[in-house]
């Protein structure tokens, strides 16, 4: 046979064989890179475990019951099999993560189903045993489990429930069976495409109805014979209540509710205006226990405990003082995270601590980031759904960040306190409240702007002052007082505390009345927020100079608001209420009688914080709109949306309009390329957003659609 010429051997195109070198190339240096960086690879365990689980939670649909079981023990399987080759072997332990994430998630969903109330029941008389107790500004929140509800089959009454009550309830109630007659309903659905999703959020509580008590609860059994670890949550739950109660008898009004929400993580009883004026001021974070009060209340007990002990010569010289206090510090670091009610930031910064204080008592080196990938990998297994809150994600990725910076400018700050005198390190220490607080606020600003679509501009500058005075004045007198409350003189360090609430008050009040404090932004897609966290993690938990490409990353993502753009028209569930966004941006409300929650979420996710009321000729509308006894027409960028109120509308609206949004059932034809959504579609679907493009394009979403059919979805066709 003749031989090949060489010229011909290879017929690839020039072009392509150096686009594959090149790609070949870059592989091989990111392998490196990654090798050179094994000692990080654990860190990224909680990343794939959560991509299971967002997985799950993204899924339209509810996925077979063995799919997350099955796919675990074949990517196991896999492993297994392809050990012997690297790449393997890395994507077949990658996707064991995130199999055992979208397992778990599917496993916890199984555990907590439990019967979901689908419609309004009138009054009714209610029994049930009374677990846990939050307060509110007038009034108490209770939710009761073990319940019975008269006219209510058992096989559909909720496990538990939530009631508001008014004044007169006791922490001796706690534990016990009550009887209340109360108006019960379904969890509200989200107010808006895209929006929080409460029935979800309570559907992991096993709370199956909602309502509010007519008259005091009437005590029907003292508390049932459990055992003491049965009883453990009532217990906790009275003594909460206990604290509150004994904190707000010293400290009346909102540097009560703040001290309570301090020590026991209770923020129920804060007014509405204070609440505001917390989170425009950038200062909310201090309400919720998480790292900042965990590592106050370990560090208050360690060094108190420490520097007692000194003061004992024979017990100092002979004793391992040092452990002692990290003995005690960790008691009551638990203890605290339990009194709170275990919140995620309070459990991801308890095992941090806990890693922390162990390593002092067994003469280790602590450690950084990898307690924070182990506090994620624990709550991520045994709460999955918090991966879809605020909480988990705020926390952190507040945490990891301080973390990686902190790490990343170590040397820097050794050498700059080495070298510094007492002024310097004054200094240092409000660059590093500065620095943290930066840190801090760009690392959680993304999701902000996911959940919230506010920006608090002040905020770096308002935790500069109310952190030191937080961590040296309040927290102090917050551990004193429950200290002292067995002994009846928790008064001596309420009053002092008080001070300090009232200054932290203050300044929130003077930030949020700063000019432009708060920024409203549109609200930012999922895709954009995944993009954000993918460039976050690469920047944060690799070492090398590689990291740095999680910049771009993070750009991008945020780029993606820009892109953003509020619907044109929310219609609510009903259609009775609608609202239509002008072209300077306001917000023009269909009726000023709508509820305020859903209108400020509307405004939020509208881009904008000013509503006002349609005229009925839609002047205020730049001319879009005109309202007439028998509805409204919308007409933006040559389309036309008819929100229809009566029956005689339909014939002309039907044969014109692009959308058709009718109170009634359409029972006429309408033409073929026409949109109906009708009284049956808002009662099936919730919400609609209707969005308008440039080019004259329609896009509609509804609530239904977004959050697709999951066990936690109540509504006609969830039955």
């Amino acid at each position: 046979m003749p031989a090949i010429p060489s010229d011909t051997a290879d017929a690839t195109p020039p072009g392509l064989r150096r686009i594959a070198w090149r790609l070949t190339a870059a592989a091989r240096w990111l392998a490196r890179q990654a090798a050179e960086e094994r000692e990080r690879w654990v860190l990224w365990v909680p990343v794939f475990i959560g991509a299971g689980v967002a997985l799950y939670f993204g899924l339209p649909f509810e996925p077979p019951f063995w799919l997350g079981a099955t796919g675990l023990v074949v990517a196991v399987a896999a492993r297994v099999v392809v050990r012997r080759w690297s790449v393997p072997t890395t994507a077949a332990t990658c996707l064991t993560l995130a199999f055992l994430g979208f397992g778990a998630a599917q496993l916890r969903v199984t555990l907590v189903s439990a019967p979901i109330l689908a419609r309004e029941i009138g009054k009714a008389a209610v029994e049930g045993r009374v677990c846990e107790v939050g307060l509110q500004p007038h009034g108490y929140r209770l939710y009761l489990d073990d319940v019975t509800i008269a006219g209510l089959a058992p096989a559909a009454t909720p496990q538990r429930i939530r009631l508001r009550v008014g004044s007169g309830f006791s922490p001796d109630q706690v534990g016990q069976r009550i009887g209340v007659t109360a108006r019960l309903g379904p969890i509200s659905a989200p107010v808006a495409p895209g929006s929080f999703d409460f029935q979800r959020d309570v559907f992991f509580e096993r709370i199956g109805a909602v309502g509010f008590a007519f008259g005091a609860a009437r005590p029907l059994s003292p508390q049932t014979s459990e055992s003491w670890l049965q009883s453990l949550p009532c217990r906790l739950s009275a003594l909460r209540l206990t604290i509150a109660e004994r904190i707000r008898a010293v400290l009346p009004g909102d540097a009560g509710a703040i001290g309570v929400a301090l020590i026991t993580g209770d923020q129920g009883a804060i007014s509405k205006p204070t609440m505001q004026q917390m989170r425009d001021s950038g200062l909310a974070h201090l309400l919720s226990i998480s790292g900042l009060h965990i590592g106050l209340v370990a560090g208050i007990l360690f060094v108190t405990m420490r520097r007692g002990l000194c003061l004992i010569r024979r017990v100092a010289v002979r004793y391992p003082i040092k452990k002692w206090g990290a003995i005690a510090a960790l008691a009551g670091t638990v203890f605290y995270v339990f009194l709170a009610g275990t919140p995620v930031p309070a459990v991801r910064a308890l095992i941090m601590t806990s890693m922390f204080l162990l390593a002092v008592i067994l003469d280790r080196t602590a450690i950084s980031l990898p307690p924070v990938a182990w506090a994620a990998v624990v709550v991520l297994l045994v709460s999955p759904e918090e991966l879809m809150g605020p909480s988990f994600q705020m926390s952190f990725a507040a945490v990891v960040a301080l973390v990686a910076a902190y790490e990343a400018s170590q040397a820097q700050r050794l050498r700059l306190r080495s070298e510094a005198g007492w002024g310097g390190r004054a200094a240092l220490y409000l660059a590093g409240l500065a620095f943290t607080s930066l840190i801090a606020t760009l690392a959680t600003g993304p999701y902000s702007i996911y959940h919230f679509n506010r920006i608090a501009f002040y905020g770096t500058a308002a935790n500069m002052i109310a952190v030191p005075l937080t961590g040296v004045w309040v927290m102090p007198w917050a551990v004193l007082a429950v200290m002292l409350m067995p002994f009846g003189l928790e008064r001596v360090a309420l009053v002092p505390m008080g001070w300090g609430i009232d200054g932290i008050i203050g300044i929130a009040g003077q930030v949020a009345a700063l000019p432009n404090a708060v920024s409203v932004v549109p609200a930012m897609s999922v895709a954009g927020l995944a993009i954000i966290t993918l460039g976050g993690l690469w920047l944060c938990l690799w070492q090398r100079a590689w990291r740095l490409a999680g910049v771009p990353v993070i750009v991008v993502g945020l780029a993606t608001v820009l892109l953003t753009r509020p619907p044109d028209l929310l219609i609510s569930e009903d259609g009775r209420f609608f609202a239509v966004v002008a072209p300077d941006g306001r917000l023009l409300l269909s009726t000023t009688k709508a509820d305020k929650f859903v209108t400020d979420n509307w405004l939020r996710r509208s881009d904008t914080d000013i509503a006002e009321t349609l005229s009925i000729d839609g002047a205020d509308a730049g001319g879009r709109l005109a309202c007439d006894s028998l509805g409204c027409i919308y007409r933006s960028f040559g389309r036309t949306v008819a929100l229809v109120q009566q029956p005689m509308a339909l014939l002309e609206d039907c044969g014109v309009a692009d959308v058709v949004v009718s109170l009634e059932p359409v029972r006429v034809p309408c033409h073929p390329t026409t949109a109906v959504i009708d009284r049956f579609d808002l009662w099936r679907n919730g919400v609609y957003a209707i969005r308008i493009g440039d080019d004259g394009s329609i896009e509609i979403r509804s609530v239904r659609e977004l959050r697709g059919e999951r066990p936690w979805v109540v509504g006609p066709q969830a039955e």
